[in-house]
This record gives structure tokens, sequence and C-alpha cells, in this order.
């Protein structure tokens, strides 16, 4: 039976609650000061600057989190909710993170190193100058992502989209395209394509490869040609 206690501080918190969601002000999930778990809710919270590696998050749901500076490295994310997350400077290095959510994140510099990342979307994502290299990235959806000096160096690209996104002077040697990749619409002003099997390519338009630099290893779908201006200078 509930005291007059347990009805007053019910009360409170939720008069708490409501004055919170008024003023605008973040209301941090129960489980905000939990340990890491497979399924946990850290949506909203504020995880910045920690070591979390070698956790399990799998099926995490993170949305509006801020995980910056934070290191993930060799973690658990597969199907994680990362949406519209901070991660600013953060490490994946090595970690699992197949049919995650990463849409509409804020990840300047992140590193994403030899992360799996297959069927993941990090749609609308912020990711200028962050790195990819070596990351298995097969089907996954980069539409409207801005990865202006991204790095996807011997990254794994077979059915990516990059449909819409900003590619200016990110650098995609040695990765490895075993099928259709989408760049309709990208914007390729000085990408590094060099030595790239682009011939299965979708999407892909004169102009675009006007932009880009590429050499006379790369390989361009039928009806393109390789501009008077390759290879570009090394910046």
């Amino acid at each position: 039976m509930a005291t007059r206690h347990d009805v007053l501080g019910s009360g409170l918190f939720g008069l708490a609650v409501g004055l919170a969601l008024v003023a605008g002000t973040p209301v941090w999930a129960a489980e905000c000061g939990s340990t890491p778990v497979a399924g946990i809710d850290w949506s909203q919270c504020s995880k910045k600057n920690l070591m979390l590696q070698g956790s399990d998050f799998q099926g995490a749901i993170l949305a509006d989190a801020d995980l910056s500076l934070t290191n993930l490295s060799g973690t658990n994310l597969t199907s994680a909710n990362f949406e519209k997350a901070t991660l600013v400077r953060a490490w994946f290095t090595g970690a699992q993170a197949d049919k995650a959510n990463f849409s509409k994140i804020e990840a300047y510099r992140s590193g994403f190193d030899s992360v799996s990342a297959q069927g993941a979307s990090f749609a609308g994502a912020e990711l200028q100058r962050a790195s990819f290299k070596g990351a298995k990235l097969d089907g996954a959806n980069f539409e409207k992502a801005e990865l202006g000096r991204a790095s996807f160096a011997n990254a794994a690209l077979t059915g990516t989209n990059f449909s819409l996104a900003n590619l200016s002077r990110a650098d995609f040697k040695g990765a490895t395209i075993g099928g259709p990749v989408a760049f309709d619409s990208a914007f390729m002003f000085l990408t590094r394509i060099e030595g790239l099997d682009l011939s299965a390519a979708t999407g892909l338009v004169q102009a675009q490869v006007d932009l880009a630099c590429g050499d006379e290893k790369t390989k361009l779908p039928a009806g393109l040609s390789m501009p008077t201006g390759w290879p570009c200078a090394q910046e």
C-alpha cells in the first residue's frame, strides 16, 4: 500500500519532469548511470570522454546522446541506434556496428577505422574528416552525408550509397568495390579515386568525374572518359 510519502514523492518527480519539459531541459533516461549492457537506453545521456572499449551495446538506444571524445573501440554496436547523437572525435576502431543507425550524427574527426558497419545508416550525418580506413561498409547508406576530407582508404564499399553526399576531398585510395556503388548527385570536388574500379558505379556522370581526382588506373562506367587534368597534383 502506497504511503503518503510515496504519493508525495512520485508527485514531485512528475512535477519536476513536467517543468523540465516545459523549459526545454533534457530529461535523462533512467539508465544514464547504468553500466553498459545490450539494449541499454542511454538516449540524451551525457557520456563524454569515457573509456568504454569492449562494451556490449547491441541493440542499445543512444539517440541524442553525447559521446564526444569517448573510446568505443572493439564494442558490439550491432543494430544500435545513435540517431542525432554527438560523437565528435569519438573512437570506434574495430567495433561491430552492422545495421546500426548513425543517421544525422555529429561526428567530426571521429575514427571508424576497421569498423564493420555493413548495412548501417549514416544518412545525413556530419562526418567531416572522419576516418573509415579499412572499414567494412558494404550496403551502408551515406545519403546526404557531409564527408568532406573523410578517408575511406582500403574500405570495402560494395553496394554503398553516396547519393547526394558531399565527398569534397574525400579519399578512396585502395577501396574495394565489388559491385554497384551509388553516386547520384554526389559532390566530388577533388575526391581521390585513383586506381578505383568504378565500372559498376551508378549515378556517376562526366561532370562529377571532371571534378574528381583519378589516374590512368581508374576504371569508369561505360560512356565516361578520363579528364585531361588527371592525375591531380597532391595537396
